[in-house]
């Protein structure tokens, strides 16, 4: 076996990046942002499109992610740097449009659910003080996880793992519900099994299937652990642990927190829930005051939404910090501040586009435009990000044999395979039951062929710090 100390790692130059993330940090940030605000406010919906047996979609839904977590975790270790699924296809296919629709896809996807979970978080603290304006509640929500991450990545993730116990309280909270209500023998276990045909789905398979297209907005996260590749300590170790470990805990969680909902709370009053959680501690098993348990429900729903916008806000001025230098996109976005290591200028940027987007959608709904607009973000980021994990996993494939050294991580290929056929599987449904989703995610991507003219037509080539195989694009 080659020594350590002398392989040949690719990509593994000094960054201006600061290394500061450790294995256990990063285990908690995949964690955090995959038990993230998703499983508070879309559960309702899964629960409405299969029934009682909702546990279901979930289970399958994060086995899916969890594949193509994998691929991830190989493709980091081949490449530990920032920019995630835009450098893998780019070493995949070498082809500058594929990677410039790959690098304003993730980021209109990661903006969407920005601006997705910021109208959710401004619903849940209208419970608690309805006197602001959604809107203004927002912005300054954005506002201020900007200004915790420039402060620094290190602090970023700090936060991230102390917002990740407190989520995971809330869900404990649902578990010890549950347990009580067994204990009591009133739980019927039939309704594990009941999968609801009379709706919009007629048969047991398409509700699965629609209750994971729905769900799957829950599962999302994980990638944008990838994008801090470049400022972890030992990413050859930390990553294929923390990321496919914090998943599977993730998953379990998942899993025996839609049980317990099932079991405690009829699953029609589940459905036409917004909150559909809250519905559990409204039930009164537990001996305390149910508006105090409701109101220190809604706290804890705030905090895990601000835990998964901290990540999807760490996450996008890294994409353009890392794919300006490769010179897809203009190379201001590769600045970096000389005293917190941040990339400020792509963390504005970002800040401002996300602002708009909650502008845009609050005026089109105050207009009479139709939509939901918490649902109708996510279900885009949904479709943005099936696309992205479908075309990882196949530059994964394609990368077998390239750059490899001794301390990689290789995902099982099999597996590979069957993660693929998912996401395109819900990824087809998804477009199916609700096409106009790609109207908005055209608009979206909008804002990328701007990025990409700007640094065509004004770029200057060659500045980036790019790999080889890139400058020979």
């Amino acid at each position: 076996m080659a020594d350590t100390a002398t392989i040949h790692r690719p990509d593994e130059e000094d960054s201006e990046l600061k290394r500061s993330i450790t294995g256990r940090l990063l285990f908690f940030y995949t964690l955090g942002d995959v038990l993230g605000s998703g499983i508070y406010v879309l559960i309702g919906l899964v629960a409405a499109a299969v029934g009682g047996a909702f546990w279901i979609a979930f289970a399958l839904g994060v086995t899916v992610a969890a594949i193509t977590g994998a691929a991830y975790a190989e493709l980091v270790t081949k490449y530990p740097r920032a920019a995630g699924a835009s450098l893998y296809v780019n070493k995949a296919f070498g082809n500058r449009p594929l990677t410039f629709l790959i690098t304003v896809s993730f980021l209109a996807a990661s903006m969407a659910a920005s601006g997705s979970l910021a109208t959710g978080f401004a619903s849940y603290f209208s419970e608690l003080w309805a006197a602001p304006p959604a809107l203004l509640v927002s912005l300054v929500f954005i506002a201020i996880l900007v200004i915790v991450n420039f402060i620094g990545i290190t602090e970023s993730v700090v936060i991230n793992m102390l917002m990740t116990f407190v989520e995971v309280a809330g869900l404990l909270i649902v578990l010890v519900i549950g347990i009580v209500h067994i204990s009591r023998g009133d739980a019927d276990f039939g309704v594990l099994t009941h999968i609801d045909t009379s709706g919009d789905y007629g048969s047991p398979a398409l509700a699965v299937l629609a209750g994971i297209a729905f769900s799957f907005f829950a599962m999302t996260g994980f990638e944008n652990t990838a994008n801090v590749a470049e400022e972890t300590i030992e990413p050859y170790k930390a990553f294929p642990r923390s990321l496919v470990g914090g998943m599977v805990v993730a998953g379990l969680v998942y899993v025996l927190v839609s049980m317990a909902a099932a079991l405690t709370v009829p699953t029609d009053t589940l459905a036409e829930s917004d909150a559909a959680l809250l519905e559990v501690v409204k039930a009164g098993i537990l001996p305390f005051s149910t508006e105090l348990m409701s109101t220190l429900f809604s706290i804890i729903a705030l905090v895990a939404i601000t835990n998964t916008t901290l990540v999807t806000i760490v996450t996008q001025p890294r994409i353009l910090y890392g794919m300006a230098r490769e010179d897809v996109v203009p190379g201001v976005f590769a600045k970096i501040h000389p005293t917190r290591r941040s990339p400020w200028v792509g963390l504005l940027f970002s800040g401002v586009v996300v602002g708009l987007l909650l502008a845009i959608g609050t005026a089109v709904t105050a207009s009479g435009g139709g939509i939901d607009l918490v649902g109708r973000l996510a279900t885009v980021t949904v479709v943005l990000l099936l696309a992205i994990y479908a075309l990882v996993i196949v530059s994964c494939l394609k990368l077998r044999g390239q750059d490899e050294h001794d301390e990689i991580f290789r995902a099982n290929t099999p597996l590979l395979m069957l993660g693929l056929l998912g996401n395109l599987a819900i990824l087809g449904f998804t477009v199916y039951d609700d096409p106009s989703s790609l109207v908005w995610c055209a608009g979206l991507l909008g804002v990328g062929v701007v990025l990409f003219l700007a640094e065509h037509f004004f770029g200057s080539r060659g500045t980036g710090d790019r790999t080889p195989e890139m400058k020979e694009v």
